[in-house]
């Protein structure tokens, strides 16, 4: 695999001004590879170590993609347990800092 810019992805500025102030430079395996595929539409299921970067992964296209609509809902992402829904919308805020998404952990 090339080594591949968060740049050539397909993100939005706004995610990748997020992402940049994260510190990131290169995404990582499971992000160049599920990128691409989700801001194409299509499902994927992803499987990768802990802090290889998975919900940036799947966030970063779904915040990409979001065109915001006063009072509806857009995304919904389920977690197992309340500590993984509040971890992946802490993160999923970094990624959105840039945007005018709002985010709400529900629990």
């Amino acid at each position: 695999m090339e080594n591949k810019k968060f740049y050539d992805l397909g993100l939005k500025e706004s995610i990748l001004k997020a992402i940049d102030d994260m510190g990131f430079e290169e995404p990582s395996k499971i992000q160049a590879e599920v990128i691409p595929v989700l801001l194409a539409g299509h499902d994927v299921i992803g499987q990768a170590q802990t802090g290889t970067g998975k919900t940036l992964a799947f966030g970063a296209p779904i915040l990409s993609s979001l065109v915001r609509a006063e009072g509806k809902i857009n995304s919904i992402i389920l977690a197992p347990t309340r500590e993984l829904a509040i971890q992946v919308n802490d993160e999923l805020n970094r990624i959105a800092k840039h945007t005018n998404v709002r985010l709400l952990p529900v629990f």
